[in-house]
């Protein structure tokens, strides 16, 4: 295996490698220049107060106040424009909140298994980090939902062994295995859909899936070639990227996530007598997960449902009830994941005061 050019030989040694090798000569000036520029003293204050504990305060409650605000718009709206599943069948509705429950579980587990063995956090903080972020949508803009994960799993019980980096890692292969998982939908959309348009934006996604699917299958062996590994970061990708086995795992559970997911949104349609077909359940699911995928929205529930109206209104549904339709969808959502943080934080308390009430148990009278 080929090393890095050395940045700290003297300039006589630089030159001679420069000679030996020409490829590595632009190389070579970048990493002098580094070392010659290091982190200036104000960068370094930024650095330290990001990491302080006032500034971790602070942004913790501007998100705070964020997800009140939006609470409280939106309990405002339903006030006033009344509750979308108020004439709903409610056995219906309890069905499609328990497969929406069980999305979420599948979703926590086919994450889980993106991680090393030793670095693996509970499915239970992984499903607690995916609902937070459901309910982060509301008010924060697209997007900011990955920086909610990560706090989550960082702040969650259990083992704390995954860092920043590999949390990271892992989100991005989730999101690969999102478009893989979405694609057989995607082609069942676009087939029954008669509008060009619709039928070529579906084709996009499933393309997008097969793609994406390449890369997390050649991904380990991608952190394994000689090109990659002579760096620092290369090491540290293949040190850390999850096996082809790891990661099927992680697809088939991820599948069966996105298949709940559907099956829930068709049993939503039956409960608002919202007459749909199966095929139309799946193309919202799937323009709902494609507009997530922007890089940056207005609020990243908020997209996601005006495109799932959008699309119920080509599909022949009455725009007063595709609206309601979506509203009601992303409603059920936010609500099962803000359940999930609810549970989590519940086992927080628990785990955290179990030690201490042991603790005190044993000491002698």
């Amino acid at each position: 295996m080929s090393e890095s050019p050395r940045t700290d030989a003297p300039p006589a040694e630089l030159s001679s490698l420069q000679a030996s090798s020409p490829g590595r000569h632009s190389l070579i000036r970048v990493f002098s220049l580094l070392a010659d520029f290091p982190i200036s003293p104000r960068m370094g204050r930024a650095r330290r107060l990001a990491g302080s504990r006032r500034f971790r305060i602070g942004l913790n409650a501007f998100f705070v106040s964020g997800a009140l605000a939006a609470a409280t718009l939106t309990v405002l709206h339903f006030v006033h424009s009344g509750w979308p599943l108020a004439n709903a069948d409610p056995l219906l509705v309890v069905a499609a909140g328990i497969l929406f429950l069980f999305a979420y579980a599948f979703k926590a587990w086919g994450w889980q298994r993106l991680f090393t063995e030793g670095e693996r956090p509970e499915a239970l903080t992984l499903a607690a980090a995916g609902g937070a972020a459901s309910v982060g949508g509301v008010a924060l803009p697209g997007r900011f939902d990955e920086a909610i994960r990560i706090a989550v799993v960082r702040r969650g019980p259990g083992k704390k062994t995954a860092g920043l980096g590999a949390i990271c890692l892992t989100l991005i292969i989730v999101g690969l295995l999102d478009s893989v998982a979405l694609a057989p939908m995607a082609s069942i959309a676009a087939a029954a859909s008669h509008h060009r348009g619709v039928q070529a934006g579906f084709a996009l996604v499933a393309a997008a899936g097969v793609a994406a699917a390449v890369l997390v299958l050649f991904l380990p062996k991608i952190a394994k070639t000689d090109f990659v590994s002579r760096w620092k970061v290369g090491r540290w990708l293949k040190d850390h990227t999850a096996c082809p086995r790891s990661a099927s795992q992680a697809w088939f559970l991820i599948s069966i996530s996105w298949a709940l997911r559907g099956l829930a949104v068709f049993v939503l349609f039956n409960a608002l007598s919202v007459g749909a077909s199966f095929p139309l359940a799946l193309a919202f699911l799937c323009a709902s997960a494609a507009s997530a995928a922007l890089p940056i929205a207005p609020a990243g529930a908020a997209t996601q449902a005006g495109a799932g109206a959008a699309i119920l209104i080509i599909g022949g549904v009455p725009k007063a009830d595709a609206f309601a339709f979506a509203v009601a969808a992303q409603g059920m959502v936010i609500l099962v994941g803000a359940a999930l943080v609810g549970a989590a934080g519940i086992w927080m308390l628990f785990t955290r005061f179990r030690p201490a009430a042991r603790a005190s148990a044993a000491l002698p009278a």
